[in-house]
């Protein structure tokens, strides 16, 4: 991983060069619509306040775990047993992104989700919150983290999800044999190269050319980095956008020349 100190200039780089995030100077009418009607929709919708009080429990909660860690690990906690609270204040996504990714889903109508990495469920309640009325499968390593997302989805009443439990070297391929296809999916659950660009490289036998692909932390180190540029370079992708702490990319054959976006966010 890289240092904060490295990350913050990587991340002020970024923010000079990156399109500004208003669409102008966009010569794609697909990413000048994503931006204008997805990336800077500022609606405050229902579903926005009651997942995050689900996380303010989480972040109140002082009970331990014992947490199964398959990837690339916590960068702040070394331990096994761990305090619910101090993993949902490190590993949460921040409600930025996980309402991006419920916009994403709303506004593109996706039906067939896939997560790696349920954590405590709070993205993963934002992504089952859309109208659209997705089907979710969540999967997450560490059976007892697995047990709080549970909780958290019956919390929310949330009843279009399924979690898949295990280590995902073990249960993604055979899930995704059985998988009709794939309509979004977001990568979160390893941060290494190569376990990234293996799930990447399954998951895409069952994407389609609508089908949206979101890698988590594509500049969170050297190889996560190296991911996402080979990711970007696959034959298979035709567009990608760079919003820093995650990377999108698309499959859509109507796009002739492959084309990257890396826009403020």
């Amino acid at each position: 991983m890289y240092s904060h100190f490295d990350l913050a200039k990587k991340y002020i780089h970024y923010y000079l060069t990156a399109s500004n995030g208003k669409g102008h100077g966009v010569h794609s009418p697909f990413v000048f619509e994503f931006i204008k009607f997805v990336l800077n929709d500022k609606t405050k919708y229902e579903i926005y306040s009651k997942i995050e009080e689900q996380r303010q429990v989480l972040l109140n909660n002082k009970t331990t775990i014992d947490v199964e860690d398959f990837g690339a690990g916590s960068t702040v906690i070394k331990t096994n047993k761990r305090f619910v609270n101090d993993i949902a204040a490190s590993s949460l996504k921040p409600k930025k992104y996980s309402q991006l990714l419920f916009r994403i889903i709303q506004y593109y109508n996706k039906k067939n989700v896939l997560e790696l990495g349920t954590s405590f469920g709070i993205t993963t309640s934002y992504l089952a919150s859309a109208k659209s009325n997705p089907v979710i499968t969540s999967m997450e390593g560490s059976q007892s983290i697995a047990g709080i997302a549970l909780q958290t989805f019956t919390n929310l009443n949330l009843k279009n999800i399924e979690i898949v439990k295990g280590n995902f070297e073990n249960t993604l391929l055979p899930l995704i044999k059985t998988s009709n296809t794939i309509d979004f999916a977001f990568l979160d659950g390893n941060h290494r190269k190569i376990p990234t660009l293996q799930y990447f490289n399954t998951i895409i036998e069952k994407a389609n050319e609508d089908t949206f692909i979101v890698l988590d932390d594509i500049h969170w180190s050297a190889e996560m980095e190296e991911a996402w540029e080979q990711v970007k370079a696959h034959k298979s992708v035709t567009l990608s956008i760079d919003l820093f702490f995650i990377g999108i990319v698309f499959f859509k054959k109507d796009f002739k020349v492959k084309q990257h976006f890396t826009i403020r966010f």
